[in-house]
């Protein structure tokens, strides 16, 4: 069965997260994906390594299912490879700092002329404007986007979520474009430049804030647990954010993750009282409805946790199951790599690599019915050298030869 991206091939000039983590997911839907690297390599093949002189996890879990080349691209010889490589793509991407391209020699207009059809898609930390030259990381995007205000408890600082929706958030987000731009190619036969900035891609993952934001204006957001309201949207604990109030609470026997998050319906406040213990609160006009209980949530949620405090957090789980009530445990980065049914959604999936031998990683969140995804070991550095440039550049195995020498390959 053929792939929804076969005969889509990706010039891949990414590093670090960003970049790759779209790239990845270009190469989990089909696309040949070339990832295109210094004669040093990624950075990360060498970051926070577990297994010396291997390439580290940081570097295998994002860059599954490509190959890789090398290339100097400051020599003469170099930037005539990679302008034989840019007419041969379909995709170029790249996160370098602003301007890195265009100093090579690369801009817009001169990769137009190479390869009119190419879709090139840029990944920075910031639009236009006075954060252009910032350097952008993870946690820099949170702050300027929008996320780190408003995640944290109301008396603590603002802080950084666990989920890196600065770096991987955006790549999806270029995912977007950049198959928005081969679509549109198929009509127009152009391609077309894609941008996508870090915070930008932040931001929208924030928009129920700046919604928030807005209803300031008109008082209090009575669906926050907080007792104070400014002109800015405060940081509100675990509140659930959405119409629905909603909360993690406590479970026996009281470990780090020994939570179940639980939201609280209008139609699911009569049977919670009973798995409580306090029948009587459905009728009695203090929390009989949610608009008496939105001044009474933290008490509200005290009341469950009293109850769920004396359970394992499966139990509770089933038992607010069994009502039709939502609610989800707290499962650790240990529990979520053991889950069987995440192993057998091919979420968590096992990799054989022919240095560091099996480890796990994360498979395709993206489930197409006609386009079946095996997860496949990140390449070694500059593996595929002699498949990309001698069986399809035509170079020989001298020039091949001297290029290494040179320190071109």
């Amino acid at each position: 069965m053929t792939q929804a991206l076969d005969g889509i091939r990706i010039l891949d000039m990414t590093h670090v997260q960003s970049g790759p983590s779209a790239t990845q997911l270009l190469a989990w839907l089909g696309a040949d994906v070339i990832k295109l690297e210094a004669t040093t390599g990624d950075i990360t093949r060498s970051q926070l390594r577990d297994i010396p002189d291997v390439d580290s996890l940081y570097f295998t879990m994002l860059n599954c299912n490509k190959r890789s080349i090398t290339l100097n691209t400051k020599t003469a010889r170099g930037k005539e490879l990679l302008t034989e490589l840019i007419r041969r793509s379909d995709v170029l991407v790249e996160n370098f700092g602003p301007g890195v391209v265009d100093r090579m020699g690369f801009t817009w207009e001169r990769i137009q002329q190479i390869n009119p059809r190419i879709v090139y898609a840029s990944i920075k930390g910031f639009g236009e404007g006075p954060y252009t030259g910032f350097k952008a990381y993870e946690v820099v995007a949170q702050a300027m986007g929008g996320s780190m205000a408003t995640t944290g408890f109301e008396d603590g600082p603002p802080l950084a979520t666990g989920a890196q929706i600065g770096d991987s958030g955006t790549g999806v987000h270029c995912v977007a474009g950049i198959l928005a731009a081969l679509y549109q190619r198929t009509s127009t036969g152009r391609g077309q430049r894609v941008r996508v900035a870090m915070q930008h891609a932040v931001l929208n993952l924030c928009r129920v804030k700046i919604r928030d934001q807005q209803r300031l204006a008109h008082g209090p957001l009575t669906e926050y647990p907080n007792a104070r309201f400014g002109d800015e949207v405060p940081r509100s604990g675990n509140a659930s954010g959405g119409g629905q109030p909603g909360w993690a609470v406590r479970c026996a026997p009281g470990g780090p993750n020994d939570y179940v998050y639980v939201i609280v319906q209008p139609v699911g406040w009569r049977p919670l009282t009973e798995l409580i213990g306090r029948p009587e609160l459905a009728e009695d006009p203090n929390w009989a409805t949610p608009q008496a209980r939105l001044p009474r949530l933290p008490k509200m949620f005290q009341l469950i946790e009293e109850w769920s405090s004396t359970l394992p957090k499966w139990e509770v789980l089933e038992r607010l199951n069994a009502h039709g009530i939502p609610c989800g445990p707290i499962l650790s980065t240990k529990e979520i790599v053991e889950d069987a049914s995440l192993a057998a959604d091919e979420m968590v999936v096992r990799v054989e690599h022919p240095e560091r031998g099996a480890f796990t990683t994360v498979g395709s969140p993206l489930k197409l019915s006609d386009s079946p995804v095996e997860v496949s070991r990140s390449p070694l550095l500059g593996e595929h050298n002699e498949e990309v440039y001698g069986g399809e550049l035509g170079l020989d195995d001298e020039e091949l030869r001297l290029l290494k020498a040179d320190g071109v390959i």
